[in-house]
């Protein structure tokens, strides 16, 4: 007997679907590998945005949507505020107070419950549109692994940015995707904080740090709107395909 999907999903609900386990795997590995994870969640991020591609060349399905935001959900909603609460555990818990140890994981929980609310708004109101209300939870969680990467990984360092990002999540700050050689950029500068390490990791991971950042403070007034019709990459930040 066939499983249900086979004949009903396509090649880009299969990519989404790999997005999701890289979100597991990037949770797992916070708990051994702080690095590890945050280099798991920007291949992730890759992922999103490459599913996005799949599904502009060889069709969507009616579930697309639904699976897409599910799996942001784990790679861009849990695991970058389980990463947050190992970086807690690790340097607070020994001889750290309960009560700031609490807010070292409440804040990661704020994190992901406005990645939710933030993710099931935009699958209702936003997904068809060139432009979004609220930080992509993509734009967030590569802030989160770049930053780790890059070697801000003081605990209210990242307990401070976790608990900005997700508030910023459900604001009604409109951010445009970005076009597609915007988006090849980034995407190179992401993949080689992915695959670099030492010196160099650092400083490519400084680099997307930067520009994700510039993106998160400029885009929303500053950033050119003119949509660009592409089968290319529309989005390295984006939630839609």
């Amino acid at each position: 007997m066939q499983p249900r999907f086979v004949g009903r999903l396509g090649a880009a609900d299969a990519v989404t679907v790999a997005n999701a386990a890289l979100g597991f795997l990037a949770t797992a590995a916070a708990l051994i590998d702080v690095t590890l994870a945050a280099r798991l969640i920007l291949v992730g991020a890759i992922t999103d945005a490459l599913d996005g591609i799949v599904a502009r060349r060889r069709g969507s399905t009616p579930a697309g949507v639904y699976l897409d935001s599910l799996a942001d959900v784990a790679s861009f909603g849990v695991a970058p505020a389980v990463l947050v609460v190992a970086v807690v555990f690790e340097q607070w818990m020994p001889n750290g107070e309960p009560a700031i140890v609490g807010v070292g994981v409440c804040l990661p929980a704020l994190f992901v419950a406005m990645a939710v609310t933030r993710l099931g708004m935009y699958t209702a109101y936003d997904y068809d549109s060139a432009e979004t209300q609220g930080v992509q939870t993509t734009l967030a969680a590569t802030i989160l692994a770049a930053a780790v990467l890059a070697g801000f990984t003081a605990v209210w360092q990242l307990i401070g940015l976790v608990g900005v990002l997700a508030v910023l999540m459900v604001t009604q700050i409109t951010y445009p995707d970005l076009h597609p050689q915007d988006a090849l950029i980034m995407g190179v500068v992401q993949g080689l904080a992915i695959l670099t390490s030492g010196y160099y990791g650092r400083v490519f991971a400084f680099a997307l740090l930067f520009l994700a950042v510039a993106y998160l403070v400029f885009a929303p007034r500053f950033y050119w709107r003119d949509h660009l019709d592409s089968d290319f990459l529309q989005s390295s930040f984006g939630e839609n395909r």
